[in-house]
């Protein structure tokens, strides 16, 4: 008899844990998800805290059911088990109530608000007044290429820079990312931000974020791309404004000194489209 009772406590303790691991982790303990770094990774934890908790409580009415139906309807002595199929009309209309409020309810939820952060957040991509960093990003097995423009605002010229796996920002002002693969689908994956897009070949994607606080942070691939997927791993370094620019100002200096006109592999930029 007290079988259900252990059941009911283990699943109840599991799930807790889950429930508590579903926000960030702030402290860096391992536990949660990775550190939010980002202007608008609140709202993907939000929502993925309180579908998580739904869930979890759902499972746990569940469980209770299971553990009184077995403990109160179980065969005994003065107590015969009745076998039903569940196909009554009271079992269906029952099923039909508590399916739909969990439908509306949690589902519904996330739908709307998944939705309205997407509009909001995500995809409500910076304006030209709001001055972002333009960043050209080419996939490859298995590296993240990144082109800035120079001080002409061009990309393709000699005062480019040109980075292998390192990815530096300023703090507090927006990043736009125009990505492209040289050969098949890589997918660009910020945990820190909570976003991820694809790269294909052939055509151009987009993404943006914005950082709120400095650090160093890293780029993953989120999509299997080959034998090496393992390898493709880059750096975002979160600088200040005023380390950026030097930055900037170095790294800009040292493209043109490296500058080859003929070397047509380097040149492999493309017309920036927003």
């Amino acid at each position: 008899m007290k079988r259900p009772f252990l059941s009911l406590a283990a699943a109840s303790s599991t799930l807790l844990a889950t429930a508590a691991c579903a926000w960030a982790d702030p402290t860096g303990t391992g536990y949660g998800r990775p550190l939010d770094v980002s202007l608008d990774g609140h709202r993907s934890d939000t929502l993925f805290g309180i579908v998580t908790v739904c869930i979890s409580v759902l499972f746990a009415i569940m469980v209770a059911i299971i553990a009184w139906a077995s403990l109160m309807h179980r065969d005994r002595p003065g107590h015969k088990a009745l076998y039903d199929h569940g196909m009554g009309k009271r079992h269906l209309l029952l099923t039909t109530v508590v399916a739909g409020l969990i439908f509306f309810g949690v589902d519904g939820f996330a739908l709307v608000h998944s939705s309205h952060d997407l509009a909001e957040g995500f995809w409500k991509f910076p304006t030209a007044q709001e001055n972002p960093i333009q960043v050209e990003v080419y996939a490859q097995q298995w590296a993240w290429n990144f082109r800035y423009a120079g001080a002409d605002g061009q990309f393709n010229t000699a005062d480019d820079i040109v980075t292998l796996n390192e990815l530096h920002i300023p703090v507090d002002r927006p990043v736009m990312l125009n990505m492209k693969s040289k050969d098949v689908i890589h997918s660009f994956y910020l945990p820190n931000f909570r976003i991820k897009q694809d790269a294909f070949p052939g055509s151009i994607s987009r993404l943006w974020f914005q950082a709120k606080q400095t650090g160093n942070f890293e780029i993953g691939c989120a999509q299997h791309c080959g034998a090496s997927h393992y390898k493709m791993r880059g750096f975002l370094t979160i600088d200040s404004a005023e380390d950026y620019a030097q930055w900037a100002k170095d790294q800009s200096a040292s493209s043109q000194r490296r500058y080859d006109e003929a070397d047509s592999d380097a040149h492999w930029a493309w017309k920036w489209e927003n």
